[in-house]
């Protein structure tokens, strides 16, 4: 390790705790050195390390398809193991290495998999890796998958030193057993291991301290053999830090922006990273204070880049621990760290010193990385499309009636005054274009957007607002079967709607998607919220950040039932469904139930048998506001759904 300065990938040559090691114990010939040929690959089996279930105490069960998982990171533990001086404390490590296990398959964490950063000795001694191998042992009687790199405190040199008390005891050898190796170059140096998380491969890659060009040579080749699983790099020495730690607890001034590239890291940046899209997360130690920066590389994707060190921290780091909360569901990366050893300990009997760190938490060590894995992975792992599926897939029993917008029109063409879309049931509810007076001519058009798992691939792109009211809508003719409908049995309505950037709650909040033609006043309608003047039913976008309303007038009851969701962010496709299994009714997002779900008896649905508007909304018998977005299918069905009846099914 060397403390950090101007241009820190300069090691000093004395023999201080900081200094780099120049001992003859590791100027040892290569008879120790393991692996056969530049790509010594061993098969990965399809559930590395663990396979899904939950975590118990002591035994190593990471779920491998829940989309939350922890990736952990243990940087330099080198003060904890000095053998040579009689200075040796392997029990803040093997804490950590118990919390990994305990903590593996577990809901709040989940941990998959750790990575040691280097130095884990100060001195290199044999005796001080004799104590190393025990430490590790807790994993190995437990099968935890685990990497590690040399740091130069633990070898000398470039990875053609040949033998060293390293390689003996961290060599390719160690992990003969292990689900989750997959091999080492000729040197034994540079491993590449795969784990299986949020049901898919993610290849760990190991590297030296000193990588030469026969490493990277065997580390691209790893990846052209594994090339779609993303990366996470691991070598002890990538970043430095650029600011100064002399202020405790320090300050990083631009926490996202305070690493640059060493020397050599700047060698593994130029060899390796920067044409392998797939490595998209870079860790090592070496340098403190901790660090990160994000460079772009040749396709222009973000490399996250972080430096993770404790040494100068209290007992060495008392073997501290990054994790890397990875939530592919919310697409984020939680960072925190923390040191078991302490945690372990009851709090009345921590000093205050141990208490401060029980947990890190400045701005470079607990902090979240927003990323789009689908999207930062799709030039490795192209996102997979849904196959399009036929109308008569999805006419399933009660459809009443079903409307989509594939193979009709151009993309970006017009559709004009009276065209008709047709009902794909054959009850005769068809949709006509009505435009409004002063609209533009391609105020709605025909789309291919559409949403992943929509059954049609197309939709309507609506250009409308209000005051004055503008744009084109659709409608049932007045003679449509649908108009009648009471839907007394219960019923399920879908539809799939996407808003732009532009959406603005001024002109376009409160826009129907789908309505029903009539107002409550005069079907008789009365009592706590009733608006005399509006329709009878109206799945619309609201005024308050883009929530979903479905307002409907039941049978039973003269006043309203109101279904509320919560924001739609715009430039995202949304599937939306309404079910009503003759007594409530209940609102959908993305097939997930929402929150406010009144608990009121409704029944069916109040008509006056008038037409069905697609994107228009009538207020006091007039056109007030037409809907501004896209709109993909819409099924209605007389029957309440389950989930896995929706269209997204």
């Amino acid at each position: 390790m060397c403390v950090n300065d101007a241009m820190p990938s300069k090691e000093p040559t004395n023999s201080s705790r900081r200094g780099f090691l120049q001992g003859a114990v590791l100027a040892g010939a290569g008879a120790g050195v393991i692996g056969a040929g530049a790509l010594a690959l061993t098969p990965v089996p399809a559930a590395a390390a663990g396979t899904s279930g939950r975590g118990r105490s002591g035994a190593w069960s990471p779920d491998s398809k829940a989309l939350q998982f922890t990736f952990a990171v243990m940087p330099d533990t080198q003060f904890l193991y000095w053998g040579s001086q009689d200075s040796v404390n392997r029990a803040p490590q093997e804490e950590s290495f118990r919390y990994i296990i305990e903590n593996s398959g577990t809901t709040d964490n989940n941990i998959v998999f750790m990575s040691h950063l280097g130095d884990l000795t100060q001195d290199a001694d044999p005796s001080s890796f004799q104590q190393i191998d025990k430490a590790f042992g807790v994993l190995d009687s437990k099968g935890a998958a685990y990497s590690v790199v040399a740091g130069n405190h633990d070898v000398s040199g470039d990875d053609t030193r040949g033998d060293t008390p390293y390689l003996r005891t961290l060599g390719p050898s160690r992990f003969r057993r292990s689900r989750t190796f997959v091999g080492s170059d000729r040197t034994g140096y540079n491993t590449a291991h795969v784990f299986q998380a949020a049901g898919r491969s993610w290849l760990v890659l190991a590297l030296d301290w000193r990588t030469t060009d026969q490493g990277f040579t065997w580390a691209n080749e790893i990846l052209r053999a594994h090339p779609k699983m993303p990366a996470i790099l691991t070598a002890h020495d990538i970043v430095y830090s650029t600011y100064d730690d002399n202020v405790f607890p320090y300050e990083s001034g631009d926490p996202e922006n305070n690493a640059a590239l060493s020397d050599h890291g700047q060698a593994i940046w130029d060899k390796l990273i920067k044409e392998n899209d797939q490595i998209f997360l870079t860790l090592n130690g070496h340098y403190w204070p901790s660090g990160r920066t994000t460079r772009k590389n040749a396709r222009g994707n973000d490399v996250h880049m972080h430096i993770a060190n404790y040494q100068n921290r209290f007992f060495g780091g008392g073997g501290m621990i990054r994790l890397y909360h990875f939530d592919l569901a919310r697409n984020t990366i939680d960072v925190e760290t923390i040191n078991p050893w302490i945690l372990a300990q009851a709090p009345e009997s921590r000093t205050k010193l141990a208490a401060e760190h029980a947990r890190i938490t400045g701005p470079v060590d607990n902090f979240s990385i927003p990323i789009n894995f689908e999207k930062r992975f799709s030039s490795f792992v192209p996102i997979p499309v849904r196959p399009a599926r036929p109308a008569s897939r999805v006419l399933i029993r009660g459809t009443q009636a079903y409307w989509r917008f594939d193979g009709q029109g151009t993309p970006g063409s017009s559709l004009t005054e009276g065209e008709t879309i047709p009902d794909l049931t054959g009850h005769g509810n068809d949709l006509s274009v009505v435009t409004l007076p002063g609209t533009a001519t391609d105020a709605l058009t025909w789309s291919d957007e559409h949403h992943p798992d929509q059954p049609g691939h197309a939709s309507l792109q609506f250009a409308g607002g209000r005051n004055p009211a503008m744009g084109s809508y659709l409608t049932t003719r007045r003679t449509a079967p649908l108009n009648r409908q009471t839907f007394k049995r219960g019923y399920t309505i879908e539809t799939f709607v996407r808003m732009p950037l532009d959406w603005d709650s001024g002109r376009n909040g409160n826009a129907s998607v789908l309505s029903r033609r009539g107002a409550a006043g005069d079907a008789g309608k009365h009592g706590k919220n009733t608006d005399p003047s509006e329709p009878l039913a109206q799945l619309a976008i609201t005024n308050n950040g883009r929530e979903v309303q479905f307002n409907h007038y039941p049978l039973n009851n003269t006043y309203p039932t109101t279904n509320w969701s919560h924001g739609l962010a715009e430039l995202r496709w949304w599937h939306v469904a309404v079910v009503n299994d003759g007594r409530y009714t209940k609102l959908y997002v993305e097939g997930a139930p929402v929150a406010d779900d009144p608990k009121r008896v409704s029944n069916g649905l109040t008509s006056l048998g008038m037409p069905w508007l697609v994107g228009g909304h009538e207020y006091a018998g007039a056109i007030d506001i037409v809907f501004h977005g896209n709109i993909g299918e819409i099924r209605i069905v007389d029957r309440p759904l389950n989930q896995r009846e929706f269209l997204t099914a």
